[in-house]
């Protein structure tokens, strides 16, 4: 379609127009030509699904819609099922992702979280799919910055949600943040489409239930989803100068290495509390694939133990302090499990060059590597880097300089600052 004429069609779309325009410009003015929806079956993702197939055909992308089945509740199913005969009748290809977990300890909601953006982005890459759009609204970003305050967060943790983000080489953008949750169900109330009611939304078990019932008793005061927009989006300003000047330290003290982060403790020390102290959030970020930064009194403690010289450990990370430097390593307890070879490995590592089973090199791997003291690695350091296995033998470890394989870390560690 030329592009004098790439909006043409919205002229007669009337109350949908804005809303439309949102759907077409969802993956930038150069689109790819597959995406990928998230869809639940609730009224923001329905709507987007809606809006995503009308707008398809003038934005040039097929779409593909992806609904995970936590297997949290017994209603998923039908759920599921609702969004696969909707996209049936849409034309539109679906496929649901199903959770198989065991006992799930810690917290739940951010357990289910991180297992639902694993499973997507899994489901995305394994089907060339480089993007997948989210429904949140204007609503769940305000929600989220009241659970900021409720945790007493800082700067990053009052930002909100972010428009897009990667996770395990998948773009993930959310569209509809500049719309709020009455604007999508008034697009289905018009056209007369269904949604499903999630009963978790009214169970005061969970904090995003407390927050939502806590904006409707601030509307008096005038602290509504439009007036905490405009804050969070003022916020996000301001943390876009301080995340600069982060990354600007980043690159005159860190040093990454093998998937290992180093850094003098004096020059990092000279950088000032605050700045090391989201650098230090940044790296655990990073390193352990964190969706969120560990808890204030966390990165306190451990500031104060870069601060006195003291080894620590954190989100199953290990900082090692050594002749006035700092090292930052995987714990060899907290690394992901085997893959296959070609697969993204502990969330971050690409090995590429050699076939079988990626897992962690290990005490009985760095064994089997000759030269592996030519690298001037240390050993807890090339322990957590991948090795190639075929059963016990280990048949390379790009770190360790053995065998033909080679390793990557993506995005690396400054890549990842700016974009994040």
């Amino acid at each position: 379609m030329p592009v004098g004429n790439r909006h043409g069609w919205l002229q007669a779309a009337g109350a949908d127009a804005v809303l439309l325009l949102q759907a077409q410009e969802a993956f930038g003015p150069e689109p790819p030509a597959k995406v990928g929806l998230a869809v639940s079956g609730g009224s923001d993702s329905m709507a987007m699904l809606h809006l995503m197939a009308r707008a398809a055909p003038h934005a040039g992308w097929s779409v593909h819609a992806v609904t995970v089945d936590h297997r949290l509740r017994p209603e998923a199913a039908a759920e599921a099922g609702f969004v696969a005969s909707v996209c049936a009748g849409l034309g539109i290809s679906h496929e649901v992702l199903v959770w198989d977990h065991g006992k799930i300890s810690g917290n739940l909601m951010e357990a289910a979280r991180e297992a639902r953006y694993r499973l997507m982005a899994d489901w995305a890459r394994a089907r060339g799919i480089g993007q997948v759009a989210l429904a949140h609204t204007a609503d769940d970003q305000a929600e989220t910055f009241l659970m900021g305050l409720s945790r007493a967060a800082g700067l990053d943790g009052l930002t909100g949600m972010r428009p897009q983000f990667q996770q395990d080489a998948v773009t993930f953008r959310r569209p509809f943040l500049g719309q709020s949750r009455a604007d999508l169900r008034g697009f289905l109330d018009r056209h007369g489409q269904d949604w499903v009611e999630d009963p978790t939304n009214e169970n005061d078990r969970y904090t995003r239930t407390k927050a939502r019932r806590a904006l409707k008793a601030l509307k008096p005061l005038g602290i509504t989803v439009d007036r905490l927009a405009t804050v969070v989006h003022n916020l996000a300003m301001v943390q876009g100068v301080v995340i600069d000047a982060v990354a600007r330290a980043a690159e005159e003290v860190v040093s990454e290495t093998s998937g290992a982060l180093s850094f003098d403790r004096k020059a990092f020390l000279d950088l000032g509390p605050e700045v090391d102290r989201m650098l230090l959030i940044a790296m655990l970020r990073w390193m352990a694939g964190l969706a969120h930064p560990p808890r204030a009194d966390s990165i306190r403690n451990l500031q104060l133990a870069v601060a006195c010289g003291r080894d620590a450990t954190l989100a199953g990370c290990r900082f090692r302090m050594r002749d006035g430097r700092v090292t930052l390593s995987r714990e060899a307890r907290a690394v992901g499990g085997p893959v296959p070879a070609g697969m993204l490995w502990d969330a971050r590592w690409q090995v590429t060059g050699a076939a079988g089973e990626v897992r962690a090199l290990g005490t009985e791997g760095l064994r089997q590597c000759p030269d592996w003291r030519a690298t001037g690695l240390p050993r807890q350091v090339l322990e957590v880097t991948p090795g190639v296995w075929q059963r016990d033998t280990l048949v390379a470890a790009p770190s360790a300089g053995f065998g033909p394989a080679t390793a990557t870390c993506a995005p690396g560690f400054h890549a990842f600052l700016l974009s994040h």
